[in-house]
């Protein structure tokens, strides 16, 4: 019974210390205007959430277009120079990465990569899933 105990303890001191993973881990960048056409809705500038807290997706996430319209919460983990904000963001898919190859697994808009990270240009380790 001590021993149940004891690792109970340990796994919750290292929980906090380490930080456990709910989701899925992936990169991110930032990505500029112009945003539309996107390749969910077009030209329809009602596609995009309160706050523009948008992405684009690789195809990882695409999903051959099912993707459109999914949320996500997520949140940066890592980078150079210590990028990282505090908190996660919540955002939705609307556009397929057009670039090939795409430099990460999530393109964020501006306001949603300013939300998550310090610097405009870096490239990111994130955590999201799926909401």
């Amino acid at each position: 019974m001590v021993l149940i105990a004891i690792t109970i303890i340990v796994v919750s001191l290292l929980s906090n210390e380490i930080g456990f993973v709910l989701g899925d881990i992936g990169t991110a960048t930032s990505y500029q205007p112009p945003y539309l056409p996107t390749k969910c809705n077009g030209n329809r500038q009602d596609q995009f959430p309160p706050g523009n807290l948008f992405v684009s997706v690789s195809e990882g996430l695409w999903d051959n277009g099912a993707a459109c319209g999914r949320r996500y919460r997520l949140r940066c983990l890592s980078g150079n120079n210590k990028p990282c904000k505090d908190g996660t963001i919540d955002v939705r898919v609307v556009d397929f990465c057009r670039k090939s190859p795409c430099p990460s697994t999530i393109l964020l808009s501006n306001d949603a990569f300013s939300s998550v990270s310090y610097s405009p240009s870096a490239k990111i380790n994130v955590e999201y899933i799926q909401i």
